[in-house]
């Protein structure tokens, strides 16, 4: 801005430098020629005085400089001329000046000689025997004139430029310098020109929309990455070239990335060759999915283009951990089978019986214990189905059931009285002892709890063995112990026993009638009322199951 107002202010001096020269040049010109022209007139009227008084004589040893002298005769012939032979000129007569003096007593003319780039002045005095004296004189043109005053112009110019030159550059100074002082953060608070009121305003008006842009786009940035950081799932952004142009936590754990990875290839962090193909068909504008092993685990990874005006920009990596999926899709395949299995046995032993019994194969002593087996093995398929739908029902987290106050003592009384037939009949003592403990949580599956753990340590005890079922407090949980003196379980048997239609002894569990469910009931119930529980064991000595149920402020102690 500062060169513009310069250069606008040296133009405009020079503008009205050369119009001031020319103006000036214009009115001197002018009044040069009236001089020349009242001089000449005076001139020829001295001259017409002279040739009265003393005729042709007058000539004689007159010095004449500037001026040409010429008197013609009534019939235009030149009687003398000051520079030229006058038997040689031709005649006057038709002269302008000449017919005007002729006719008015006095005349003037001026003719303009390109070749000489000159303009002659002419002045005529009637005499008073009919003849006529005319003086003439050579006037310079104004470009002669203007030529004739170079010096001085230059002169003149020179100071001008100069002047110009220094106050163009201080005045643009001066004129710019209240515009770089205006303070863009207080626009209205700034003392300059009155114009600039307007701006000033449009200015603050602007700066607050952007302060709220800035600040909305802030909040919004802030959100997303803190959704983005929050996210189990790994996400990376990368440029067209495959750098990472963005990586949330998640995905740097993933892959071992360092903080600063942003810049780097993505394919010399991980050099997975599947990872390598989607990403490539990503970049060339393909969507791709894959499922990988990344520290024993699987990944589910999806690439997506990121597309603009029909031009890949891009692309976008999502790390998605498929494990659990996996484990979940593979224990409810192994369910399914196991269930189909565990169905199937006591179904073929129902119509083998059955059949036997339709055809009158059996003879009338065995009708009974046919009919006993059937039944045994309809109840065994009642055991499993009830507990397949508790499964269902915990699996759902059992939203359905209602939550009480439950003395956990009073219920583990209930569960080791229904208990105390089967104890002796395998020849098991059944005891209960500890202090009332009250808790809050769903009745039906607290007892569940006490009651499948205790099932399993008779079924699995030794002939006159022992179960010893303990209730008591530990600071802010009710503590659930059953211990016994059964077979015991394997250490490489101990993290497993909880799994759906898992046995330690097969054989031994079908002979007891088990479903291979009753651990898989307990772990969920104690699941959801978030219970831990722990599991000491020896073979041939004997297993100790503790379970500790967190007491909250809502349950009483």
């Amino acid at each position: 801005m500062t060169k513009r107002i310069f250069r606008s202010i040296c133009l405009v001096a020079l503008v009205v430098f050369f119009s001031c020269v020319i103006l000036f040049m214009g009115v001197l010109y002018e009044y040069f020629s009236n001089v020349e022209h009242a001089q000449l007139a005076m001139q020829t009227d001295l001259a017409a005085q002279g040739v009265r008084n003393e005729g042709i004589g007058y000539f004689d040893d007159l010095s004449i400089a500037d001026y040409r002298i010429t008197w013609i005769d009534t019939d235009g012939h030149v009687i003398y001329d000051s520079e030229s032979d006058t038997a040689n000129m031709e005649n006057h007569l038709e002269r302008e000046e000449v017919q005007e003096a002729l006719l008015a007593g006095y005349g003037e003319s001026e003719r303009y000689s390109v070749t000489l780039m000159e303009r002659a002045l002419y002045s005529a005095r009637k005499l008073d025997d009919g003849s006529v004296l005319r003086l003439s004189i050579s006037q310079k043109s104004i470009l002669t004139l203007l030529l004739g005053m170079v010096q001085p112009v230059c002169m003149i110019f020179g100071i001008a430029l100069v002047l110009s030159v220094v106050l163009a550059i201080r005045v643009s100074k001066k004129i710019v310098e209240p515009i770089n002082e205006i303070d863009l953060d207080d626009p209205l608070s700034n003392e300059g020109y009155d114009e600039l009121s307007p701006f000033l305003r449009r200015i603050d008006s602007q700066r607050k929309q952007l302060h709220k842009q800035e600040t909305r786009l802030l909040q919004k940035e802030n959100e997303l990455n803190t959704i983005i950081d929050s996210m189990n799932e790994g996400m990376v952004l990368l440029n067209p070239q495959g750098k990472i142009i963005s990586i949330n936590p998640a995905a740097r754990k993933l892959l071992d990335a360092g903080e600063n990875c942003a810049g780097m290839d993505m394919l010399s962090l991980c050099r997975n060759l599947d990872l390598q193909e989607i990403l490539g068909d990503a970049l060339k504008g393909e969507r791709g999915e894959r499922t990988i092993l990344l520290h024993g685990e699987s990944y589910q990874i999806d690439a997506n283009p990121i597309t603009s005006e029909n031009l890949v920009k891009g692309a976008a990596l999502f790390f998605f951990n498929i494990t659990e999926k996996e484990k979940s899709e593979q224990i409810r395949r192994e369910f399914t089978a196991n269930v189909s299995h565990e169905l199937k046995t006591p179904l073929h032993t129902i119509s083998g019986y059955a059949e036997l019994l339709k055809d009158n194969m059996v003879k009338e002593n065995d009708r009974m214990p046919f009919a006993g087996k059937i039944y045994n093995e309809t109840q065994r398929m009642i055991r499993l189905v009830e507990d397949i739908i508790s499964l269902s029902r915990l699996d759902e987290g059992a939203a359905d059931m209602k939550r009480e106050d439950i003395e956990l003592y009073g219920l583990a009384l209930k569960a080791v009285q229904s208990l105390e037939t089967e104890a002796e009949a395998a020849g098991v003592t059944l005891t209960l002892s500890g202090t009332a403990v009250t808790l809050n949580g769903i009745s039906q599956l607290l007892y569940s709890v006490i009651y499948n753990l205790c099932d399993n340590a008779i079924k699995y005890n030794q002939e006159h063995g022992k179960v010893t079922v303990t209730v008591r407090r530990e600071e802010s949980a009710a503590v659930l112990t059953v211990e016994d003196t059964g077979i015991g379980i394997a250490p490489e048997h101990q993290e497993r026993i909880f799994e759906r239609f898992y046995r330690v002894d097969k054989s031994r569990s079908k002979a007891v009638g088990g479903t291979g469910l009753g651990l898989s009931i307990v772990k969920h119930a104690a699941k959801i009322h978030h219970a831990r529980i722990e599991v000491n064991s020896s073979v041939g000595k004997g297993t100790i199951v503790i379970v500790r149920f967190p007491i909250t402020k809502e349950n009483k102690g």
